[in-house]
C-alpha cells in the first residue's frame, strides 16, 4: 500500500488528538523492512508541522494490516493516558462493517466463543471453554442487507466488538458459517483476489481533554463494499 499524502487520510486533529482513516494494506506499526507504516507517516507529518518540538504520537488501538478504518492517536501523554483509560474500560465504541458469504440464519445475535492464538501461523481458532491460553471473545452483529454477487449470496453486517481478540471478527464469523469476503486466511477456498471486506467504520469516544463526545465515521473503500444501499 502506497500513501502519497498522509493528509488525505486525516479526518480530524487538534493539539491533543489526531484521527485518521487507515487504508487497507498498510500496517499501523512495525511494517516489514522496506515498507512504510502508519505510525512513521504520522510522525513525519507531525514533525513537519512543529519542527524542533518534542514529538509525541501515542498509539491507542490498532487495526490489522488488511483492515481499513478509523483510528485515534494521542499527541501528548495526558491525552494518551485518558484515551487508554477509556479503551481499557470499554468506553471507546468501535463499530465495524463486514461483507460475508453464507446464509445468515439469525439476523441479529451475540456470539460468545473462546479463541486461542497460534503464534507460529499468526492465526486464531475457536476452542473449548477453559482451554489453556484461550481468551473469551464476544461480539454482536446485525444483518443490514443481503444480495447476490455473481450468483453468490453476500451479506452486509454491522458488528460491535465487546472484546478485542486476535482476528476476532474473522474467526468468529467463519466459525458460524459466514466467512468474510476476501479472507485468505479463514476463507481461502473462496477468497479470490478481493481485499478483505472489513472496515472499522465508526469510532466514538470522549475527548481526553475537553470531555466533548466525539464520533467519526468513514465509508469503506474496499471493492466488496461497493453497491450496497446501506453504505454511503
Amino acid at each position: 500500500m502506497w500513501i502519497k499524502d498522509i493528509r488525505d487520510y486525516i479526518i480530524y486533529e487538534d493539539k491533543d488528538i489526531l484521527v485518521c482513516h487507515k487504508p487497507a494494506g498498510i500496517a499501523v506499526q512495525n511494517a516489514r523492512v522496506g515498507s512504510m507504516d502508519l505510525e512513521s507517516l504520522l510522525k513525519n507529518y507531525v514533525a513537519q508541522k512543529v519542527p524542533g518540538k518534542m514529538l509525541y504520537l501515542g498509539i491507542i488501538h490498532r487495526l490489522d494490516q488488511p483492515v481499513e478504518g478509523v483510528l485515534v492517536f494521542a499527541l501528548n501523554s495526558r491525552a494518551a493516558a485518558e484515551l487508554n483509560r477509556q479503551m481499557t474500560s470499554g468506553k471507546i465504541k468501535k463499530i465495524y462493517l463486514a461483507v460475508t458469504e453464507g446464509e445468515v440464519k439469525v439476523q441479529k445475535a451475540t456470539l460468545e466463543d473462546w479463541l486461542k492464538k497460534d503464534n507460529r501461523t499468526n492465526s486464531s481458532t475457536v476452542v473449548a471453554a477453559g482451554t489453556v491460553g484461550a481468551k473469551k471473545a464476544v461480539l454482536s452483529y446485525e444483518l443490514l442487507e443481503t444480495r447476490e454477487v455473481q450468483g453468490q449470496r453476500r451479506n452486509l453486517l454491522e458488528i460491535c466488538l465487546d472484546t478485542g481478540r486476535h482476528h476476532q471478527i474473522r474467526v468468529q464469523m467463519a466459525h458460524v458459517g459466514m466467512p468474510l469476503v476476501g479472507d485468505r486466511k479463514y476463507n481461502p477456498q473462496k477468497s479470490g483476489q478481493e481485499p478483505l471486506a472489513l472496515c472499522s467504520a465508526k469510532l466514538g469516544f470522549q475527548h481526553p481533554v475537553t470531555k466533548k463526545k466525539m464520533e467519526f465515521q468513514v465509508i469503506p473503500a474496499g471493492s466488496a463494499f461497493k453497491g450496497w444501499n446501506r453504505i454511503g
